[in-house]
């Protein structure tokens, strides 16, 4: 049965992953604006906003805001999941890991969650809708992007 899904789910795969993507990112985004501009609840729910140039809170949400926007918009995806992924991983373990050992139990579930998703960007890509495509089609990246596509097919 599985494999009558193999051709449609080959073809819808690029689509998928630049769902997830854009998904992932415009969620990261949320997180960053509600602690940069007090909507969605506020910093922690709190209505508040974080104070501007505190570490590690400030920083954070600068990063989150801006990486996730880029990482929706599909500019330089590989590279701000990389610095988004870091930014989750300093998250869960300075802030979160010292309480307790499972994400569960010390609230970091969030923080492991964007960081293994922007890692697997990182890793598979940012998917096939993405504005570096559209802006850089004539360079290198789609050149690269194609000779990849065409020795899958061979």
């Amino acid at each position: 049965m599985w494999t009558a899904f193999g051709p449609l789910a080959q073809k819808a795969t690029p689509h998928m992953i630049a769902l997830f993507r854009m998904v992932v990112a415009f969620l990261f985004a949320c997180h960053g604006a509600s602690s940069l501009f007090g909507v969605l609840g506020g910093s922690m729910g709190t209505g508040e906003t974080v104070p501007i140039a505190t570490w590690p809170g400030w920083y954070a949400a600068v990063i989150q805001l801006a990486g996730g926007v880029l990482i929706l918009l599909g500019l330089g995806s590989r590279a701000a999941a990389f610095v988004n992924s870091g930014s989750m991983a300093y998250a869960y373990f300075s802030v979160h890991q010292g309480t307790s050992l499972w994400p569960l139990q010390n609230g970091g579930e969030a923080s492991v969650m964007f960081c293994w998703a922007f890692l697997l960007i990182v890793f598979i890509g940012p998917g096939s809708w993405t504005l570096d495509r559209i802006l850089f089609s004539g360079s290198e990246l789609s050149s690269s992007a194609q000779r990849s596509a065409i020795s899958r097919r061979s």
